[in-house]
């Protein structure tokens, strides 16, 4: 009976907090979830203006088994809701030396690129991919799909493989150091050291673990959802309305009610409400700082470093470029410095790395006739009360500079519609502490013992889950959270 095992208190309509509403609802949760946006999806959402759609957030699909999965514990196809496909190139890249790479979907296909216009054996590109799936198979199970806070997670078979291959998987090497290991090529190094991105971090830092991520996108494989990455928010929404879970949006929770060391509801603008259990799916740092005020405070977990931000254009670009495909990146011809720049001296580097979306390749409804949908984004440091308007002015003028330089063209007149977002807005928009994307940064080997676990060490039945906490950002991990939260309630 829907309802029978209690009611839940969702904070936060993020892809986590779907996630959570729908495993649980399906699990006969009552579920409620309240979100101070009009909105749902947090980072996960969209933009329109002047004729033009852009996905505001995440940009590259992997493992959608992970939301199929979503739809089949719900007993529903996930073809009524959702449907993607799977893209020939992973992404285009561009160096200033004139070199251009394309990252096909095939393997093979992809090492013969490199090894045809680089002088870099196709082997060692295979070589790369095979590691990477020997990193997936080895330490998936236990630092993604599972809580690395139940004693339960080192003691089976999954943990035992991984205590036997820990010689093989370098946890003291940076991504960098094992990368440069494996090419000479610094084009090719610079290409596989981009993966410390995706959790926003520093590839001259973080663990060579992070060599994990590659295998997604390349022997899993790359996939576009039709009508656009805001299509899994709404899909998941919609099956969470056909679940019975109740949405309240534009409410701004403004406490997490405790009593006697346990949460026992929210309270929203002046309203208290109760529940058996309560799931935030707010950044970690501000619903302590801001919704569990009077509680004990995680402070060495608050006080970690935090990721990378961004700094996105929305440009709607009255051309076409058949160059250009979904994904595509402009490189920086001095990585390292880019990335001191990030960390260290947390401004922008006058040559960043330049990425660009372009969705209207595959859904072509996404942007007017003849021209294209850019989601033009560089990697800038998380707000620590910086000039950001100075630095967003000049960014800009490098950003066209760089573009109009590789592409031989000059894309500034072709601008018709602009938006913009940056660290001072994610944060007010998502509640993500500093604007950081992906809560702590991973610059350290212990990093993914370094998150706040998904429940509450002192408060019983309070629950976390999303990007700040375990096992980390981006849309699979996420989606992970929700689904060990929704083990520790059931």
């Amino acid at each position: 009976m829907k309802g029978s095992k209690g009611k839940v208190g969702i904070i936060g309509a993020g892809i986590a907090g779907l996630s959570s509403a729908v495993r649980l609802a399906s699990r006969g949760y009552l579920v409620e979830v309240y979100e101070r946006n009009s909105y749902p999806g947090g980072k996960l959402s969209e933009i329109e203006k002047g004729g033009y759609r852009f996905d505001a957030g995440p940009s590259l699909f992997t493992m959608p088994h992970l939301v199929d999965e979503l739809f089949e514990l719900a007993g529903k196809n996930p073809k009524d809701y959702f449907q993607y496909e799977k893209i020939d190139i992973t992404c285009n890249y561009f160096y200033e030396d004139g070199l251009r790479l394309s990252a096909y979907a095939d393997n093979n296909r992809f090492a013969e690129e490199i090894e045809n216009k680089t002088g870099e054996p196709a082997r060692k590109v295979l070589d790369l991919l095979e590691n990477s799936a020997y990193l997936y198979d080895s330490l998936a199970e236990l630092f993604i799909f599972r809580s690395l806070h139940k004693p339960s997670t080192f003691l089976n078979k999954h943990a035992l493989k991984a205590y036997f291959r820990i010689p093989f998987l370098k946890f003291f090497d940076t991504l960098h150091s094992a990368n440069a290991r494996s090419f000479k090529d610094p084009r090719i190094i610079q290409l596989f050291d981009r993966y410390a991105t995706y959790n926003g971090s520093d590839p001259y830092q973080t663990p060579a673990s992070m060599r994990i991520i590659p295998h997604l996108e390349y022997n899993i494989g790359a996939f576009f959802p039709k009508g656009g990455m805001y299509h899994i928010t709404d899909s998941i929404y919609r099956l969470a309305k056909d679940l019975g879970v109740k949405f309240f949006f534009n409410s701004d929770v403004k406490k997490i009610i405790t009593r006697n060391g346990e949460a026992i509801g929210i309270q929203v603008n002046e309203t208290r409400l109760l529940f058996e259990k309560v799931v935030c799916n707010m950044d970690m740092v501000n619903a302590y700082k801001y919704l569990l005020k009077e509680e004990k405070q995680p402070q060495k977990l608050m006080r970690q470093p935090k990721s990378s931000s961004a700094l996105i254009f929305y440009w709607g670009i009255k051309r076409s470029f058949p160059e250009l495909d979904l994904h595509n990146i402009f490189f920086s011809s001095d990585y390292q410095t880019e990335f001191r720049h990030i960390f260290e001296y947390k401004t922008i580097y006058d040559d960043p790395t330049v990425y660009i979306n372009i969705t209207s390749k595959y859904n072509p409804s996404d942007a007017p006739e003849g021209s294209e949908n850019w989601f033009t984004m560089i990697n800038v440091p998380h707000n620590s009360g910086q000039d950001w308007d100075e630095m967003i002015r000049e960014a800009r003028v490098h950003i066209i500079k760089k573009v109009s330089r590789l592409l031989n063209v000059d894309i500034e007149p072709l601008i018709e519609v602009e938006e913009v977002l940056e660290p001072r807005t994610i944060e007010s928009k998502t509640s993500s502490a500093n604007g950081a994307l992906y809560g702590n940064s991973s610059n350290n080997k212990y990093a993914a013992f370094l998150r706040h676990p998904n429940y509450s060490p002192h408060l019983k039945n309070l629950y976390f889950c999303g990007g700040s906490v375990h096992p980390g950002g981006g849309i699979p991990l996420s989606i992970s959270s929700a689904k060990i939260v929704s083990d520790y309630i059931d």
